[in-house]
């Protein structure tokens, strides 16, 4: 009889890994705390876009979804920088004009991931069930409905519930020496709105991630298939110039007057979206282990939330997916060793893209203008030219391979030294030969 999975969650790495386990027999039961998002319960103001790349289009491939996804995504060739004179200024993402990340809108993807999982007779997906608690060493899970408790019972318990799971809560709770860790940007974020044009069109760039970056603070925008843009700043919560000292409309007015000129004309419903839209916090947190016993694992942001700026957590949970499907696979007959793998070949990467994912917001708000950064890609892309499948650019690891995340990051390290160093010794190696040539007069 096939194990019996209950899992938490069906957000985007939910609906995912319901669809795979489903495909590979199991019985499926999946529980979400919200409505049916097709439904539109979907919440406002919360939605920091999805970029889909290399490692979320494999996940999806794997269970015959990708085509169906990218049809209603927007491929981004590269970053559009904004500067305060409104000037522009395009920076692509890899010398390989055909290499892009791809904007797609969350309610769209969850959509279609809970509908691919429903395909299995054997998946089951039960919306409005809050989960409050879990029995680790019995595989129960406790959840919460409008008519009253339930209890869900099954082999394992797989908590995809997010940064602030309630799985992951439960094992903090009754593992002993269970690490966890969580830590905030001084930074919220506040979801604002550019809408289509008069004809329907996009009033920018449609193929590409707009930025305006203000040395400590950003906005960036993502384009939809509807003509419009999904907008985010980011911003310190508190500070001189801040979310919290910016209340008033015409504080809020101001502000976008002075750092965003260009993006204000476009911008109808700013002081609206401004007041409506909710405040988010940005946690990177890390927890170890993943798992307990052959009961209860955690996928995705419930194990290892990072911050959106490489744009990689969706696809990093995705990914997660993969793994697990594989070493299940692998470990039929031992669920605890298949968890245990999984955890210890993703722990490593999860940590390296948490800390890379802050250094590319440092990267985006801080250094996106300047001349050195902007000649730093042009010699990573006439590095990867001239040294193909050699050299390969950090950002190009991270999103167009599937290389492991804490591999790219050392194998960046190791170049930047060599590239570098080479900048240092190739001007003293001349001034030595210059100096022996000198002396030798």
């Amino acid at each position: 009889m096939p194990a019996k999975f209950i899992l938490i969650g069906s957000g985007l790495a939910g609906g995912l890994l319901a669809a795979y386990l489903g495909r590979r027999g199991y019985d499926v039961d999946l529980y979400e705390r919200r409505g049916d998002p097709r439904e539109g319960n979907i919440v406002g103001g919360r939605s920091i876009n999805l970029a889909v790349s290399t490692r979320g289009i494999h996940a999806l491939e794997q269970i015959g979804m990708a085509e169906e996804i990218l049809r209603h995504a927007i491929s981004m060739r590269g970053r559009m920088i904004h500067d305060k004179s409104g000037q522009l200024h395009f920076s692509p993402y890899d010398v390989d004009p055909t290499k892009s990340i791809n904007s797609i809108g969350r309610a769209a993807l969850n959509t279609t991931v809970i509908e691919a999982a429903q395909r299995y007779p054997n998946v089951r997906v039960h919306f409005n069930h809050k989960c409050i608690d879990v029995d680790l060493d019995s595989a129960v899970a406790h959840l919460e409905t409008v008519n009253g408790q339930v209890t869900a019972r099954g082999d394992a318990v797989i908590g995809v519930d997010g940064a602030f799971s309630s799985v992951r809560q439960s094992m903090q709770l009754h593992i002993d020496g269970f690490e966890y860790d969580e830590s905030y940007l001084a930074h919220g974020y506040k979801e604002l709105t550019i809408p289509p044009g008069p004809d329907g069109s996009w009033q920018m760039e449609k193929n590409a991630l707009h930025i305006w970056p203000r040395k400590s603070f950003m906005m960036i925008a993502l384009p939809n298939p509807d003509g419009s843009f999904t907008c985010t700043l980011f911003w310190e919560f508190e500070g001189p110039r801040s979310f919290a000292t910016t209340k008033t409309d015409d504080d809020v007015r101001r502000f976008f007057d002075e750092e965003f000129p260009d993006a204000v004309p476009l911008m109808p419903r700013l002081l609206e979206d401004f007041r409506q839209n909710p405040t988010g916090s940005l946690v990177t947190i890390r927890c170890a282990p993943w798992y307990y016993r052959d009961k209860v694992c955690l996928l995705g942001d419930a194990a290892h939330a990072v911050v959106p700026f490489y744009g990689q957590g969706m696809n990093a949970a995705f990914e997660d997916c993969v793994v697990l499907d594989e070493r299940l696979e692998k470990f039929q007959n031992n669920r605890e060793r298949a968890f245990a793998e999984y955890f210890s070949r993703r722990k490593e990467n999860a940590d390296a893209l948490a800390d890379l994912a802050i250094g590319n917001f440092i990267e985006m708000r801080d250094k996106t203008t300047s001349r050195t950064f902007r000649a730093k890609k042009k010699i990573d892309h006439a590095l990867e030219a001239l040294l193909p499948g050699i050299y390969l650019p950090l950002y190009t690891m991270v999103t167009f391979t599937r290389i492991p995340y804490a591999e790219a990051a050392r194998r960046a390290r190791l170049q930047d030294r060599i590239v570098y160093g080479g900048f240092i010794c190739v001007p003293a190696l001349l001034i030595a030969a210059l100096l022996f040539r000198w002396m030798a007069h």
